[in-house]
């Protein structure tokens, strides 16, 4: 990355100022702003922050307008097709893809921790039955805080490491016995002969009763959704991550964060959202007119599961769900369900009709896993804790980056003040 361009600006009435220009190895270039409060006694306005880059990062890139996503520089197709979920996360946090033996190490170190502690029971028995699990998982996943005190010292990269195998390998764990109270059902305990994935539906649909054996080709199916979700650049819930992590907070603190954040409907709980949706439209013969409902700029209705705020283009990971969500639903029989056909009918129309080719509404990955955990037995209100799972991988490289950058600082974000000017106060009986 280079710094020897420059750009001006200039401010009425003063004499214009230079920032570097600052050049990535993929993407916009960068004005270097951090001077200009200093050197001009401005701010800069970004609702949003959709033209500030709020950090220097080496592990994922988007390219919204050609559809491609980056884990490491290694598209996120080859990966998906060549490698499992455990060799992506070693990747995410590592910088390279493992080695036959460190591949076989790095599970195992894995493994080690799936356990949780017997006293994080207890926590579940304060939740109402009925309560999200999303809401179950914010408050366990902050609770392991006051389990393990190591992590509140994290100067050193052993206690990273363990911290990311710990939280990585608990996750699965958690989110299981989470669903297993949402249902009624008893915990059921991590079996390490199974791998990462095929353990994970275990725990989630084994019973004491009988002996739970993996589909492969549903696991296949899981398990690349855990890869696409991975990570997806500097979104709202990595940022918030990284915010949080920025005042020195412990590393589970952070994800609990995260997971609060990834659990709005405009983020992670688009895909619940689109259940939804479909379950309203209800049958293929309505279809129609709800297409018509989407195109009505007065019409609240909006369809869900079709477009995407960073991708201009077709959703690189929505289109290896799409063969996915083939392969379960063939291996399943469902191909006549009327959901699934449904599904199928909307996105028949969104990749044939005008409207929706000429506005790039094309179905993202949302969509697609959507239908996927439908038909492998996941409840939509776990579809956001699945999204969690897998994102905590890249949550927790990004904050490992951020605490062991050179620039790291507290974030405090600026304000455009557009309040009261200053007043004072009037004694309450003139008021």
């Amino acid at each position: 990355m280079t710094i020897e361009r420059k750009a001006t600006l200039t401010i009425e009435g003063r004499a214009p100022v230079e920032f570097p220009i600052m050049t990535p190895t993929h993407g916009n270039d960068c004005i270097d702003i951090r001077t200009l409060l200093g050197k001009t006694g401005h701010f800069t306005y970004d609702s949003g922050y959709l033209s500030t880059a709020s950090c220097r990062s080496k592990i994922t890139f988007i390219d919204g307008d050609k559809g491609e996503l980056l884990y490491r520089g290694y598209p996120i197709e080859q990966l998906a097709e060549q490698c499992n979920f455990l060799e992506v996360a070693y990747l995410l946090w590592n910088g390279e893809l493992p080695t036959a033996t460190q591949k076989t190490n790095f599970e195992k170190n894995i493994k080690v921790h799936t356990m949780v502690h017997e006293q994080l029971v207890k926590f579940y028995q304060g939740f109402r039955r009925d309560a999200h699990p999303m809401a179950v998982l914010v408050g366990v996943v902050g609770a392991l805080s006051a389990f393990y005190h190591e992590a509140e010292n994290f100067s050193d990269l052993e206690h990273q490491n363990i911290s990311f195998n710990r939280i990585v390998a608990k996750l699965p764990t958690i989110i299981a016995m989470a669903y297993k109270y949402h249902v009624g059902e008893p915990f059921i305990y991590p079996r390490n002969d199974l791998d990462y994935t095929a353990n994970f539906m275990h725990m989630m649909f084994g019973t004491p009763c009988e002996e739970y054996k993996p589909n492969p080709v549903l696991v296949h199916a899981l398990d690349t959704i855990f890869t696409l979700h991975a990570d997806h650049e500097q979104n709202a819930s990595t940022s918030t991550v990284r915010l949080s992590g920025s005042s020195g907070a412990n590393p589970y603190a952070c994800i609990s964060a995260g997971i609060a954040c990834l659990w709005g409907p405009a983020h992670g709980g688009a895909n619940e959202a689109c259940l939804q949706m479909l379950e309203e439209i209800h049958d293929v013969s309505r279809v129609g007119r709800y297409i018509a409902r989407a195109k009505d700029k007065n019409d609240e209705f909006k369809l869900m599961g079709f477009g995407h705020r960073v991708y201009k283009n077709f959703d690189p990971r929505a289109k290896l769900m799409r063969k996915v969500c083939g392969d379960v639903l063939q291996e399943l029989g469902l191909e006549n369900d009327r959901l699934f056909k449904l599904a199928m009918e909307l996105e028949k129309i969104a990749l044939e009709d005008d409207y929706f080719i000429e506005k790039k509404l094309y179905p993202n990955v949302d969509f697609y896993s959507g239908i996927v955990q439908k038909a492998l037995g996941i409840p939509t209100t776990m579809f956001t804790c699945i999204f969690a799972l897998a994102r905590t991988v890249g949550w927790m490289t990004q904050w490992e980056e951020m605490i062991n950058d050179p620039e790291y600082k507290i974030g405090r974000p600026r304000q455009l003040y557009v309040g009261k000017a200053r007043r004072d106060v009037i004694a309450v009986d003139q008021r």
